[in-house]
C-alpha cells in the first residue's frame, strides 16, 4: 500500500542542511527537493558549495546539521546522513560520478562495467572461489552481467569499442562510459558531478541524449552539478541555484535563468554593469554568459569563489562561541541585489543641502554612473562623503556593488581633502 503514494513523493528531500569545516560554513540551512523521474540541476558560481552538497548526499561527508531523506520506489525511506557511506549505494541505490574521471584506464570498456557489478557476482559465487569452477548460479549471474554491460555500452554509443582499453577513449566518450558504469549498479538516484566539463558541443549533445534516454526508459532520477548552461537549460526539469552555500533561487529553468539574483550572482558584475544586467534580464546574450569566466583583471584567484575575491577577504571572524564564520554581507551579489531592490542606500548616507553640487568624479573610484547613483540618494557634496561612518560605507558598498573598494580607495580621505581644498565648491 505504501508503494503507490511513494511514487508521488520526491525521491530526495534535503532539509536544513549545514556543513561546517571548523569555523567555516560551507553550506548553510539548505533545503530543496528532487522529484522522482526528473532531472534536477544544482548550479552556482565556483565555490558555491555544490560538490559539498553532493559529498553530504553520497556519504563522503557527514553534515553538521540537517536531514537528507531518500524515498525508494517501494516506499522505504533512508536517512542518508545516518547511513554508513558504503551502504548508500548498496541499500539506498545512489550512484555517483566525479568531476575527475575515475575509470580503470587499463581495463576494457566491458571490464569497467563488469567491475561495477562485483557485488552481484560475489554473491553468486558465495563470496568464495566457487565462481572459478563454473557453478550454474555463477554462470547465470555472469551472463546477465555481461548482457547488462553490453546494454549500457549500446546506450552510450560505445558498443563497437567494448574490447578497447578505457584509457584510449576520447574525453567525451570516457564521460559517457562513467555514466554507463554507474547505471550498471541499478541506481534509483544518479548523481553526476559536472558531467559536461571539458566537452565540445558535439560531445555535450551526445551526453544530453544519454541522460534523456536514462530519464525516459529507466525511471532513474538524476541530480547533477553542471556549469554548462546549454546542458542545464536543455535537459533539466528543476534547477536549484547556490551562492556561498545558500540557496538563492529554486524553480524551472525558465524562471531561474531570468531571476535577477541569479544573474547578479553568476556574472559578478561591477557597479557600472549591474543596472544594465538587471534591466535586460531575459536577453539571450546575458543568459549565454551565465557561466562566463570571471574578469581576471578584477576577479579572484582560481582557488576562491569567482564572485568575491579571495576567501580571506570575504569571510569575517568567528562568532563569540568561536564556531561559525559567515561570509560578509557584501560578498553576496544576490544579497546586494535584494538590498538594491528594497530601496538601496540608507537615509543615513545622505545629508542633503543646497548649493551647487561638487564634481564627485574627482574622487578616484567614482565614475559618472556612480555619481548619478549617489545623486539619486541626495549625495552631492564632498563633505557629505567625508562624514560617512563605517555603517554608511557598508551600505554604500552594497548598493554600488563595490565590495570593499570604497575603503581600499579611501573615498572618505579623498573627500575630506577635496572638501578642505575647495571649501565645498565644485
Amino acid at each position: 500500500m505504501n508503494a503507490v503514494p511513494a511514487m508521488t513523493l520526491p525521491i530526495l528531500k534535503v532539509e536544513h542542511l549545514s556543513m561546517k569545516f571548523g569555523g567555516l560554513v560551507a553550506i548553510g540551512d539548505l533545503s530543496f527537493e528532487a522529484k522522482r523521474g526528473e532531472i534536477t540541476a544544482l548550479i552556482g558560481p565556483n565555490g558555491a558549495g555544490k560538490t559539498t552538497v553532493f559529498n553530504c548526499i553520497t556519504g563522503f561527508y557527514k553534515p553538521s546539521e540537517g536531514m537528507i531523506t531518500l524515498t525508494g520506489r517501494d516506499g522505504k525511506q533512508f536517512l542518508l546522513e545516518r547511513l554508513p557511506d558504503f551502504q548508500i549505494p548498496a541499500k539506498a541505490k545512489v550512484a555517483r560520478t566525479f568531476q575527475n574521471i575515475r575509470l580503470f584506464s587499463g581495463m576494457t570498456l566491458l571490464e569497467n562495467l563488469l567491475v561495477a557489478q562485483h557485488n552481484k557476482l560475489m554473491k553468486a559465487s558465495g563470496f568464495t572461489v566457487l565462481g572459478l569452477f563454473g557453478f550454474t548460479g555463477y554462470r547465470k549471474a555472469s551472463a546477465e552481467s555481461i548482457e547488462l554491460a553490453k546494454h549500457w555500452l549500446e546506450k552510450a554509443n560505445l558498443i563497437d569499442r567494448a574490447d578497447d582499453p578505457a584509457g584510449d577513449l576520447p574525453y567525451g566518450a570516457q564521460r559517457r562510459l562513467e555514466i554507463a558504469r554507474a547505471m550498471c549498479t541499478g541506481p534509483e538516484l544518479l548523481c553526476l558531478d559536472e558531467p559536461a566539463a571539458g566537452l565540445n558541443p558535439k560531445e555535450s549533445l551526445a551526453l544530453n541524449t544519454l541522460l534523456n534516454d536514462i530519464k525516459a526508459t529507466t525511471g532513474t532520477s538524476i541530480l547533477l552539478i553542471e556549469h554548462d548552461m546549454s546542458v542545464v537549460m536543455q535537459i533539466s526539469d528543476h534547477v536549484v541555484v547556490l551562492e556561498y552555500g545558500r540557496k538563492i533561487s529554486d524553480g524551472n529553468p525558465t524562471s531561474v535563468k531570468s531571476d535577477p539574483r541569479v544573474i547578479a550572482a553568476y556574472l559578478g558584475v561591477d557597479d557600472t554593469e549591474v543596472p544594465n544586467v538587471l534591466a535586460e534580464v531575459g536577453d539571450e546574450q546575458v543568459i549565454e554568459e551565465l557561466d562566463g569566466e570571471p574578469d581576471r583583471a578584477h576577479g579572484p584567484s582560481d582557488s576562491a569563489s569567482m564572485m568575491a575575491g579571495p576567501v580571506s577577504d570575504t569571510v569575517s571572524h568567528s562568532d563569540e562561541a568561536g564556531e561559525i564564520v559567515k561570509v560578509s554581507r557584501s560578498a553576496s551579489k544576490a544579497e546586494q541585489y535584494d538590498h538594491r531592490a528594497a530601496g538601496g542606500v540608507s537615509n543615513a548616507l545622505a545629508a542633503p543641502r543646497g548649493g551647487n553640487p561638487d564634481k564627485l568624479t574627482r574622487i578616484k573610484g567614482i565614475g559618472p554612473v556612480n555619481e548619478r547613483k549617489l545623486h539619486e540618494h541626495g549625495i552631492f557634496h564632498f563633505d557629505q562623503i567625508a562624514v560617512w561612518t563605517e555603517a554608511d560605507v557598508k551600505a554604500a558598498e552594497a548598493y554600488l556593488e563595490f565590495d570593499g573598494r570604497i575603503a581600499r580607495e579611501d573615498w572618505i580621505g579623498q573627500a575630506k581633502a577635496l572638501a578642505a581644498k575647495s571649501g565645498g565648491a565644485n
